[in-house]
């Protein structure tokens, strides 16, 4: 064989190898349906760009509330969701639509408003006396009013409180976090948001943290698995995604994630 041609050869050979490795390292993408949290906050923009060069598979995510991702996951639309209302994804797998739930971190809500605090909320004990304190006090109250994680968490504090929320001072507004802050901002209403979306928020105007640090604003994270037995989804790919959200990687990729000098989620995998 002539020099010329195995010269061909050795660069055919070479770009065959490119192409396979190419191929190897793109195994696809998979959906996972989210709240709005983990993407107003940033936090999947730092850590999926990881995961994607790591195993080579590509996320695409429906960022909307827990309420609607669990319901976007039940009708077979996702592979995976990770939201943040441990009862609504316990019962997401007793339903049969999810199996494998894990926790993967963790933060806070907290009791936002006006800074000049005209209900005087930052003299609460708890965050239901702060819950009590607004409704006595008929304050503008934006409510994501959207089934979601916080939604849900909100409605919770207003049973604990005793108070059944309605009036014009009370606005259900159907919006994601980022978006009710900015409603809030522009009404100089209270607001309850989770912490991570509130550090990352750039509207503030005259709204402050005035009531935080009661352990039932604690705002758990975790990633459920698509029930394959019930949908045909793509479960191996979205295994890989889980196992990584609870490995070491994962866990210091989320840990890591910061703004502003503060840390927005806690890593917390069992």
């Amino acid at each position: 064989m002539s020099r010329y041609k195995l010269v061909r050869w050795a660069v055919v050979l070479g770009m065959a190898l490119v192409v396979s490795l190419a191929h190897a390292q793109d195994r696809g993408f998979i959906t996972i349906a989210s709240t709005t949290s983990t993407e107003n906050s940033g936090l999947f923009e730092s850590i999926i760009p990881q995961f994607e060069d790591e195993t080579g598979i590509e996320v695409r995510v429906v960022a909307v509330g827990t309420g609607q991702a669990l319901r976007i996951g039940c009708n077979g639309d996702a592979d995976a969701v990770l939201v943040h209302a441990p009862a609504a994804e316990q019962q997401f797998i007793d339903d049969g639509c999810g199996v494998d739930r894990r926790e993967i971190m963790y933060n806070d809500f907290v009791v936002i408003g006006p800074g000049s605090d005209p209900a005087g909320v930052a003299d609460a004990d708890s965050a239901t006396e702060a819950f009590g304190i607004i409704a006595d006090a008929e304050a503008p109250f934006a409510s994501r009013g959207d089934d979601s994680g916080t939604h849900k968490k909100e409605l919770g504090i207003w049973s604990e409180a005793g108070v059944d929320p309605s009036g014009s001072w009370y606005r259900e507004l159907g919006s994601g976090m980022g978006a009710a802050l900015n409603t809030a901002a522009g009404m100089d209403a209270y607001i309850m948001a989770d912490r991570g979306t509130w550090i990352s928020f750039d509207n503030r105007q005259n709204l402050e943290i005035l009531f935080e640090g009661d352990p039932i604003l604690f705002n758990q994270y975790g990633s459920v698995l698509v029930n394959p037995e019930a949908h045909d989804v793509k479960h191996d790919l979205a295994m890989v995604w889980h196992d990584w959200l609870v490995s070491e990687q994962g866990q210091a990729a989320i840990g890591a994630y910061r703004l502003r000098g503060q840390q927005l989620f806690t890593p917390n995998a069992e």
